[in-house]
Parts: structure tokens; C-alpha cells; sequence
């Protein structure tokens, strides 16, 4: 039930004088809104009863009727088109945390998922003269990631990709890490249930295809900057700034304001740690 102060009316053709019928007043005495009873409109009910009872009474509004006060400013029936665009239009008012781009605080979240390439690297892979794969990673992480382990998050490393950099990469941030994953998904429902850890409390940040499927799972989808068009921006917050450096630097815990865009670091053999 909604607070409620309006005069309602309804159509008359009881009388020809007049068109219209006050319904919870008369037109005759017209107080203030402020001074009228305190009428109540419904939103919606629950019932509780006995099937006995149900028979008897025949409805279902026998017995004790209790009322449940919510808020006015949430009232609104959605019968047409005009009313499911206004409501939209309410939602990132009343909901500002759902507003697209809005930044979750310690909070909303228990746990922070990362993928490895083109999330925690620019997404270039350098090959040398003997064929070895090279990829660049950003030192400031590591102070990020101490912020996150201080703040009490669960972390894990995520990645389809099967080399070893991603796992000396992880054990250097003294994150546990799971790669070489074909279902990330998957992975990542076992992970929050192992973890006791609600999906929609989890943080999780991607840049490509792959990691849709994650995205959807998770309360908390953040694509960094230089994710594809058509891939990883769908339905996530996007970071700010040209490719990866452009990420929101984890040296902060959720709710920070705090960005960074560092000079591109000097490449990491993929089969040797980083430094």
C-alpha cells in the first residue's frame, strides 16, 4: 500500500447534471489534500490463508487484513508502452546503483574476477626471433591488488589462455588463478559456490567475446576500454581511456575514483615470470 491523498473520481450517468462523481469524497466539501483522511492504494497483495477458511468466506480477504506501507515515489502501474517508458525513465532515479556506468562501493561486492589478456595486459602479443610470445603487464597492479586483498575481496585470475605466463603472472600478485579454461562460465559458478560467494556480489572485468557468458553471470560487469564493440562492452560498465591503460587502476578498492593511464610497460616473455 502506497500513502495516498488524491480525489478520485469516477464517470456518472446516474444524474444529468452532472458527468462525474466523486468517488472517496464529496464534491461538495472540498478539504485540503493535507487535511483528508489518509487513504492508501493498493500495489499488490500477498495472501496467506487456510483452504477452510478460503471455503467458508468464499474470497480471499477473510480473516485479518494487514496493510504494508511502501514507498509513493515507487508506485506505478505498467499497463502500456507509455507507462513501461516512464518507468524507465524513474529506474536510474530511484536506482542510481543500476545506472549504467555506476561504480559498485565495498558493499556491493565480495569478490573481484579478472581476465588475463587485453584485461590485464594492452592485448598485444610481441613475438621474438625465436618465436617466443611476449605480452606487457602494468607493476602498478600489484599495489591495486594489495588494496583489493586488504579490503577483505576474494580475487581470482580467470583466462582461456593456456600459457604459463598467466599462472607466474598470478602467483607474482599472489592471486589464485584458473587458465587454460574452455567454460569460463562454468568455471566461474563452481568458483563462487566453492567460494560461498553470491554471482551477483562478484566483480568481474573482461575485454572480448569470451567473456560475455561471465559477464551475464556476475552483479558487477566491467568492461575495460578497448573491449570489442560487439563483445564485451555489451551490457557491462565500460572503463574510460585508450585500451588497457585506460582501466580503472585496482590500487583502490571499489568506490574509488581513482584512474591511471601509465606509459606502456616493457614486454613479459610468456614462458619466463614477469618481473
Amino acid at each position: 500500500m502506497a500513502p495516498f491523498h488524491g480525489f478520485v473520481w469516477r464517470e456518472s450517468t446516474a444524474s444529468a447534471e452532472s458527468a462525474a462523481e466523486g468517488v472517496n469524497h464529496d464534491k461538495s466539501f472540498r478539504p485540503r489534500r493535507q487535511d483528508r483522511p489518509q487513504d492508501f492504494l493498493e500495489t499488490g497483495a500477498a495472501y496467506a490463508m487456510d483452504a477452510a477458511g478460503f471455503r467458508k468466506a468464499g474470497h480471499r480477504f477473510f480473516g485479518r487484513t494487514a496493510l504494508v506501507v511502501t514507498d509513493p515515489a515507487r508506485v506505478l502501474e505498467i499497463d502500456d508502452p507509455h507507462d513501461l517508458a516512464r518507468a524507465r525513465a524513474l529506474a536510474p532515479l530511484l536506482d542510481p546503483q543500476e545506472t549504467p556506468g555506476a561504480l559498485p562501493t565495498r558493499d556491493d561486492i565480495d569478490a573481484v574476477v579478472i581476465d588475463f589478456d587485453g584485461t590485464q595486459t594492452d592485448d598485444r602479443v610481441l613475438i621474438d626471433s625465436e618465436g617466443r610470445e611476449l605480452v606487457a603487464v602494468h607493476r602498478g597492479d600489484g599495489l591495486g591488488i594489495a588494496a583489493l586483498r586488504k579490503a577483505g575481496l576474494k580475487l581470482l585470475i580467470l583466462s582461456t589462455e593456456q600459457n604459463a605466463v598467466v599462472a607466474a603472472r598470478a602467483r607474482k600478485l599472489r592471486i589464485p588463478v584458473l587458465h587454460g579454461i574452455d567454460r569460463k562460465d562454468l568455471a566461474l559458478k563452481q568458483w563462487c559456490e566453492e567460494q560461498g560467494v553470491a554471482p551477483e556480489r562478484v566483480l568481474y572485468a573482461g575485454n572480448d567475446v569470451n567473456d560475455l557468458s561471465c559477464l551475464a553471470l556476475v552483479g558487477w560487469p566491467v568492461a575495460v576500454a578497448n573491449a570489442l564493440r560487439h563483445g564485451a562492452r555489451g551490457g557491462a560498465r565500460r572503463d574510460g581511456g585508450p585500451g588497457r591503460r585506460g582501466a580503472r587502476s585496482p590500487r583502490s578498492p571499489p568506490g574509488s575514483s581513482a584512474r591511471h593511464s601509465p606509459p606502456a610497460p616493457p614486454p613479459s616473455p610468456r614462458n619466463s615470470p614477469p618481473p
